[in-house]
């Protein structure tokens, strides 16, 4: 498909979504009031106000401005004996997104495989089914009016049962699974799926305050980093070095500002001998844990190397940062710990597509194959070999 095409449509999408945002909005609050009872991470996940929508519209000309991935020449050659050899990106094919609870997916992640010339297969939760539906029905709109098939983009309501069905089988002869949700979810797709699979992984992100930092610059960041509590890139764990200068003081002073922003607080033997505050729990199955709530957990450790080591252990492998002022540990850290994104004196938040200047994304890879952190469009094309000759056969 020409760039100029896909461009066309994703800008043409941009325009019905914003001219359909009152229906969107009355779509949206029908599937949150078909469940009173979720929790309120979920709901969060799931609801859809004027800010997201703007958000969904913003991202489709994000994507329309980027480069297309389709159809770079990787490598070229040509033999002596005149034999022309290119290797050239090229789609994946069908791309199966299975997700949860998220409206915005079916926007932001169908135009990043759009883009790269994909054909896209949408699978979101039964929560959020009437404003998915909704949400696809413009997607074909926009691809009818420009002359290309509707079902491109096709959202598959399914039930539970046809879609372990449709991950164990393929009958769509899907060519990647992107499974976007819990971790049941992602285990069932990795064990059952016949096509392969990129894990979008769970969160569940470190900060470790190293002994020389700014220590009023740790508190923003972890502020920021519960700022929301239902992304995977929120702050979920934060390791503080034990030779900080002032450590129980600056330990109540963290202390406060988290219980002031209505956080709970839990944290191992050692901190709460320092704030009875802090709920005590030594229990280690907790560091492996994604909260997905107002709740943080603080820990007191040796040194950069005895955080870097407890990262490694129990970290989803998304995103973790250090607040240090000092260069050689710095490095230290970013080199070490084992995420798709470090970060030095930056919030675990920024880890996105849109903030990483790659558009939307389709996933948050935590795999190192093929691809590592936000997948925007250029990372969903595979490559193929082109070879021209005249006649040519080898001797």
């Amino acid at each position: 498909m020409q760039t100029i095409l896909k461009n066309k449509v994703l800008i043409r999408l941009s325009e019905i979504i914003s001219s359909h945002e009152n229906e969107i909005l009355a779509a949206n609050r029908q599937d949150l009031n078909a469940f009173p009872d979720m929790d309120a991470s979920t709901k969060d996940r799931l609801k859809v106000d004027e800010k997201k929508i703007g958000g969904m519209i913003q991202s489709l000309r994000d994507v329309a401005e980027l480069p297309d991935p389709e159809g770079k020449i990787l490598y070229g050659y040509t033999r002596p004996d005149g034999l022309h050899i290119e290797n050239r990106s090229v789609p994946f094919g069908t791309i199966l997104i299975i997700y949860e609870s998220r409206p915005d997916v079916t926007i932001e992640a169908a135009a990043t495989a759009f883009k790269a010339g994909n054909r896209i297969l949408l699978k979101g939760g039964k929560e959020s089914l009437n404003t998915n539906m909704l949400l696809t029905q413009l997607w074909q709109q926009a691809l009818t009016e420009n002359g290309i098939d509707q079902n491109f983009v096709r959202y598959l309501n399914l039930s539970h049962a046809e879609t372990q069905q449709l991950i164990k089988n393929n009958p769509y002869r899907v060519d990647l699974i992107i499974p976007r949700g819990g971790e049941k979810l992602i285990a069932f797709v990795k064990e059952n799926a016949s096509a392969p699979v990129i894990v979008s992984g769970r969160g569940n992100n470190f900060l470790f305050i190293d002994k020389n930092s700014d220590f009023e610059m740790a508190i923003r960041i972890i502020l920021n980093g519960k700022q929301r509590i239902s992304v995977c890139n929120a702050l979920d764990k934060v390791l503080i070095d034990e030779n900080i200068p002032d450590l129980e003081q600056k330990v109540h002073r963290l202390t406060d500002e988290l219980l002031h922003k209505n956080i709970e607080i839990v944290g191992d033997e050692k901190i709460n001998s320092i704030d009875s505050r802090i709920k005590k729990n030594d229990d280690s199955h907790i560091l492996s844990e994604e909260f997905l709530a107002a709740k943080i957990y603080l820990s007191i450790v040796p040194d950069i190397e005895a955080a870097v080591n407890i990262i490694n252990t129990y970290s989803g492998g998304h995103s973790a940062t250090i607040v240090t002022n000092d260069d050689a540990n710095a490095d230290l850290f970013m080199q070490q710990v084992d995420c798709a994104a470090v970060y030095r004196n930056a919030s675990t938040r920024f880890t996105d597509g849109g903030q990483f200047g790659v558009g939307a994304e389709i996933a948050i890879s935590t795999q190192k194959l093929h691809f590592r952190g936000p997948l925007g469009a250029q990372e969903l094309v595979t490559n193929k070999w082109f070879v021209y000759g005249n006649g040519h056969i080898r001797e």
